[in-house]
């Protein structure tokens, strides 16, 4: 059952990728995100006020568990973390094709087990170390494809963004897997939907607080901002693909290892995206650079096996 709902996050991954990318063309990044996370926030608060009065009973699938600051201080700083990629990964995909953005983002699960590696002291086995070795390789031939574009991979701020954001990501999943393991196994054991409702609820009031400081004073020097209906597609797929995502790590047999490697097949989707709509260049060169990553996550999941 989780690798299915895995599967299903990351057909919808795919295409909340796209349509951010879509959102984001010509417009100010804070608005669109601070509206992605005012959409977000107003999908899941219904569940929270129905939990709250008792009408969603304690067990439901849409239910959300109450608790104080001893537990809402771990959601603010997952909503840190994640927000913190998202304005990064928002930044980066405004100015880089899709087909760039995707195949670099599939590698969250490499630095996954590299961060093990480094910090934790784990030994990866062969299968892993071909898998890290392929995403390497994919990430050097991507480097080469971009500087067809005019992507300069080591000198470019906005590919060190992506880069940075998918790093973020990383950590970000490893937290969630910490934030719903129970207590018995070193996590905390939060419920999926409260983790989920509110770092969105606290998103939106940091995203509120950085619109109002940070964009609104200089809002007329910078990008002006347009209202696209793409911008609402991003958070329906988005808190439909985490949603499913949440429920699947909450299960007992679930692995973070796989689903973060499933989650990154999101990529396939974007690509197609880039590919049929965004008419990107050089998609040959590219789609060899994707194989090599798809490639390299076969060989993880093994090696994780």
């Amino acid at each position: 059952m989780w690798l299915l709902l895995a599967f299903m996050s990351a057909a919808l991954l795919g295409c909340y990728d796209s349509f951010k990318k879509q959102a984001l063309k010509r417009n100010a990044v804070i608005p669109v995100l601070t509206l992605n996370t005012l959409f977000s926030s107003l999908i899941f608060l219904p569940f929270i006020v129905l939990s709250a009065t008792g009408t969603l009973p304690d067990g439901s699938m849409f239910h959300v568990d109450s608790g104080g600051w001893a537990v809402h201080r771990y959601i603010v700083l997952k909503a840190v973390i994640v927000l913190s990629s998202w304005v990064l990964g928002y930044f980066g995909m405004k100015h880089l094709p899709l087909t760039i953005v995707g195949p670099i983002n599939a590698t969250r699960p490499v630095m996954v087990l590299v961060g093990a590696l480094l910090v934790f002291g784990e030994r990866l086995n062969g299968w892993q170390w071909i898998g890290v070795l392929l995403a390497v390789a994919s990430f050097l031939m991507l480097s080469r494809s971009g500087k067809k574009e005019g992507i300069d991979f080591k000198h470019d701020h906005w590919i060190y963004m992506i880069v940075g954001a998918a790093a973020l990501g990383a950590l970000s999943g490893l937290y969630d897997k910490f934030l719903m393991a129970p207590p018995s196994e070193g996590g905390v054991g939060l419920d999926r939907m409260m983790v989920q409702s509110w770092y969105n609820i606290y998103q939106l009031l940091m995203m509120t607080a950085m619109l109002m400081l940070l964009w609104w004073p200089k809002h007329k020097e910078t990008t002006p901002f347009h209202w696209s209906w793409s911008i609402l597609g991003v958070s329906l797929f988005l808190s439909t693909a985490d949603f499913m995502y949440f429920y699947s790590l909450s299960l007992p047999t679930a692995m973070i290892s796989i689903v973060s490697m499933i989650r990154r097949g999101s990529v396939v989707v974007s690509f197609l995206f880039g590919a049929l709509f965004f008419h990107e260049k050089n998609l040959r060169a590219k789609a060899v650079d994707l194989a090599l990553v798809l490639i390299g996550m076969v060989f993880l999941y093994i090696g994780s096996r």
